[in-house]
């Protein structure tokens, strides 16, 4: 009896639960190509309340890669908000060739859907390939769809594959008519708010300045010279230099020139605020999510590579267009009440003629070339097969349909064609490695290196039947100016990784995180239901508590 009243008294002396707190708005910013290495490169010409504010008062993860390949936009937006690959998530690429269609797909594609907002933009837009549900996805869940989930970039997918399976909007540029638009998977007219900012025709007037540098060009000591060999011209200049007169260089009837310029972010920018007060973010009792995803960064970062002064200065003005967003964030949210995390969907290569002209590794690998010696190749051994289907970058699919005809043989002629195709790739200049279906099928999820990253950004519904991998430095075929992305090494893995507001505690950290554990992070502090496919973990070491 004692005993009982012992344990009664002790349960009922105990404090109560506190309520569970959570913030008042999630702002989830992606910039697109971005290297880790950026924010310290160019530190001294930021302002002290953009990209320093979330450094200096926020936790910065200084070791944060993407944990497999390919490293590419559609697939690395997605991997951050589900927290997992696609290998689980199956956005294995911007595009890739189905199988079942026999046609290259659109990531984010989606031909039940129409345009919103233009009479004929790229509307046919949704998230359904999209295989498992994002950090968005289970706000709306757990709130009972009663908080708001809102996404926006230049590129449908950058907008689209964050804002998950269940927002009440996703918005994107129109390179046709310079607005923002959406699809009839969200809404059947654009709201009252994004048709009103439309109606500001911002856009044309981006397009009547001039790109001058922020800074005079003389103190652009972080990067090349501004007249390179290794950068891609505008249309209509002789040289690839500042300024560059926008109104003279832009098309008729046309807006695509705004990407390439930090004028698409101020853009972007001046539209998420618009968001804020048009959907009343952060005001209700529920947590609201804003997902912003700046892709100018990218779209001007193939042209003229990691070291251009152009690229310089749009980061510089980016500071600002973050400077400015978190001072709305102060003022319609208040400070302390919102929780901002920034990050990229990959990083970039140095343009690889560069590489070579400095005796660096690097290189281009000829794939026109490579794709019919292949092809000419194997008809050597199979003379009456078409044993290739398709070559889609670095995915290899074999027609199934021509091992068909003899049950018997069809599985050792398989694994003959997939051992050819493998030592004749091996024997090309760049290709690292050469991967098959069988190796990645029974290879662990867990994996150590390049064969662990490839595993990771291999789903067997959608890729191909081989995966080839370039050798560090070295990529497709093409022009000598510009460069890319997707491969495994640090160079396109090593991205940021800031977190900042309520529930993070100032901070950094040089432990090697995978951008996979972002979406359970935040889970944690929104206090809800991991995504479904999620195999990331919290990052435990910037939580406020």
């Amino acid at each position: 009896m004692f005993l009982l009243v012992v344990i009664s008294v002790s349960v009922f002396a105990q404090t109560p639960p506190k309520n569970i707190e959570r913030p008042k708005l999630v702002v989830g910013i992606m910039v697109d190509q971005m290297r880790q290495e950026y924010l310290l490169r160019y530190y001294s010409k930021f302002s002290d309340t953009g990209f320093k504010r979330l450094m200096n008062d926020g936790f910065m993860v200084k070791n944060g890669h993407y944990n497999y390949a390919p490293t590419v936009t559609g697939p690395g937006h997605a991997s951050v908000y589900t927290g997992t690959t696609p290998a689980i998530h199956g956005i294995i690429g911007n595009a890739w060739y189905d199988k079942q269609l026999k046609k290259d797909v659109n990531c984010v594609e989606d031909p039940n859907q129409m345009v919103i907002g233009s009479p004929e933009g790229n509307g046919d837009v949704s998230p359904w390939r999209m295989m498992t549900s994002t950090v968005t996805d289970e706000l709306k869940l757990f709130s009972q769809k009663k908080s708001k989930v809102i996404g926006m970039s230049i590129k449908d997918r950058g907008a689209v594959l964050p804002a998950g399976h269940m927002a009440d909007g996703a918005y994107w540029f129109d390179g046709k008519t310079g607005s923002f638009i959406t699809s009839t998977y969200y809404t059947d007219k654009m709201p009252a708010w994004a048709e009103k900012f439309n109606n500001q025709k911002l856009a044309d007037k981006y397009l009547s300045q001039e790109w001058k540098t922020f800074y005079p060009i003389t103190e652009y000591t972080e990067s090349g010279p501004d007249d390179s060999p290794y950068e891609r011209k505008f249309a209509g200049t002789d040289r690839p230099t500042f300024p560059y007169d926008l109104a003279k260089l832009r098309k008729p009837d046309s807006y695509d020139l705004l990407s390439f310029t930090p004028f698409a972010n101020d853009y972007l920018t001046e539209f998420a605020k618009s968001a804020l007060d048009g959907e009343k973010l952060g005001q209700a009792t529920t947590t609201d999510f804003l997902a912003i995803s700046y892709s100018s960064t990218d779209i001007l970062g193939h042209s003229v590579g990691p070291t251009s002064v152009e690229l310089e200065d749009m980061y510089i003005r980016l500071d600002r267009n973050i400077a400015d967003l978190l001072k709305t964030l102060d003022a319609k949210i208040g400070a302390g009440k919102y929780t901002v995390f920034l990050t990229a969907d990959h990083a970039v290569s140095d343009v690889a003629q560069y590489l070579k002209d400095n005796r660096m590794p690097g290189g281009y690998v000829a794939n026109s070339a490579n794709k019919v010696n292949l092809q000419e190749y194997l008809k050597q051994y199979f003379p009456d097969k078409d044993v290739i289907e398709t070559i889609d970058g670095d995915r290899i699919y074999l027609n199934q349909r021509a091992f068909q005809s003899d049950p018997k043989a069809s599985g050792i002629e398989m694994l003959v064609a997939t051992e050819l195709i493998t030592n004749f790739l091996m024997a090309q200049d760049g290709i690292a490695y050469v991967f098959s279906e069988n190796v990645l099928r029974q290879g662990r999820f867990d994996e150590d290196g390049i064969k662990g990253m490839v595993i990771r950004g291999y789903h067997p519904k959608r890729s191909g039947d081989l995966v080839t991998i370039t050798e560090a430095g070295w990529y497709g075929s093409g022009s000598v100016q510009g460069t890319t992305h997707g491969s495994p090494y640090k160079y396109d893995t090593h991205v940021p990784m800031l977190f900042f507001g309520f529930g993070v505690k100032k901070g950094s950290t040089v432990k090697y995180h995978p951008i996979t554990d972002i979406a359970p992070t935040i889970s944690m502090l929104l206090n809800i239901t991991l995504p479904s496919g999620c195999t990331g973990q919290p990052i435990v070491e910037l939580m406020d508590n």
